[in-house]
């Protein structure tokens, strides 16, 4: 990978991790359009650190509130407060793409990357938006976030192991049908993907010094680059998106998001665009 590369993969990654549109769709298009190799799963997942570094600094005061009070739940202490309640849905809504995200780590890294699995994804999901962001009743606040609510807000976000779907998408949309506020449904979005991203990400990293992985090996440098770019690319548009919400509606990612897979499409069976690309790869030989 080179430093143009990074630099313009980072912008792409910051500018699309938040919004409902799959960032990991993006990275995987603007690679083929521009005949850059598919910079595969390990590297989408290691750039997410940067935009997960972006929800930290952000988010800084509410999840410092949490985790002492989830801290001080596991004493006994403050088990009704709304805060350690937090920290424990965060946990269990984290469980459902933990576990299928390495039952199904290599079909992830491989299969689920094809260009035409990316445009349906988008399309089809872009639906499932549009019709929740019209029957969401929209009226509950996160204080009302049940366990129940949790697990299916964790099962959404692992729809998003296949690109195109979208994390934030996926989580908005569950969020939209629960009845909680735009608002609210994104703002757990982003507090339930740290712990899942960050894993993801250093789980990469710790893969990637000890080889390569997914038959190639990381370029550190651009890598880091565009890790980087994401985090301030990032925090701007969670800063962005939060403002739209009080006011505006999911209708614009829908319509972007169906014109971007039908584009897809046309340029895959026109053969401007290999489906698979660099996708079929071999076996990594570091064992998983």
């Amino acid at each position: 990978m080179g430093w143009i590369e990074a630099i313009v993969l980072g912008l792409v990654q910051g500018l699309t991790e938040f919004l409902p549109i799959s960032s990991s769709a993006h990275l995987r298009v603007v690679g083929e359009a521009f005949g850059w190799e598919d910079p595969g799963a390990a590297f989408t997942a290691i750039t997410q650190i940067g935009t997960e570094a972006a929800v930290l600094l952000y988010f800084r005061h509410d999840i410092w509130r949490i985790i002492v009070a989830w801290l001080q739940s596991l004493a006994g202490r403050r088990k009704g407060d709304p805060d350690a309640r937090m920290g424990w849905l965060i946990i269990v809504g984290t469980l459902p793409i933990v576990v299928l995200g390495l039952l199904f780590q290599d079909s992830i890294e491989t299969t689920l990357r094809d260009l035409r699995i990316v445009a349906v994804a988008l399309i089809l999901f872009s639906f499932i938006l549009y019709w929740a962001d019209r029957v969401g009743t929209k009226q509950r606040e996160l204080r009302e976030l049940t366990v129940g609510h949790g697990i299916a807000f964790g099962f959404a976000q692992a729809m998003a192991l296949v690109p195109g779907v979208s994390r934030s998408g996926g989580t908005i949309t569950m969020g939209l049908f629960l009845g909680y506020s735009r608002s609210a449904a994104a703002r757990y979005s982003f507090l339930l993907a740290v712990p899942a991203v960050l894993g993801s990400g250093f789980f990469q990293v710790y893969e990637s010094l000890g080889g390569d992985v997914e038959g190639r090996a990381i370029s550190w440098g651009p890598t880091i680059l565009a890790t980087v770019i994401a985090f301030g690319v990032g925090l701007t548009v969670i800063a962005w998106l939060l403002r739209y919400l009080d006011r505006g509606d999911f209708t614009p990612f829908v319509v972007y998001r169906i014109v971007l897979g039908l584009l897809i499409l046309v340029l895959v069976f026109a053969g401007v665009l290999d489906p698979v690309g660099s996708t079929e790869i071999s076996p990594s030989p570091t064992p998983r």
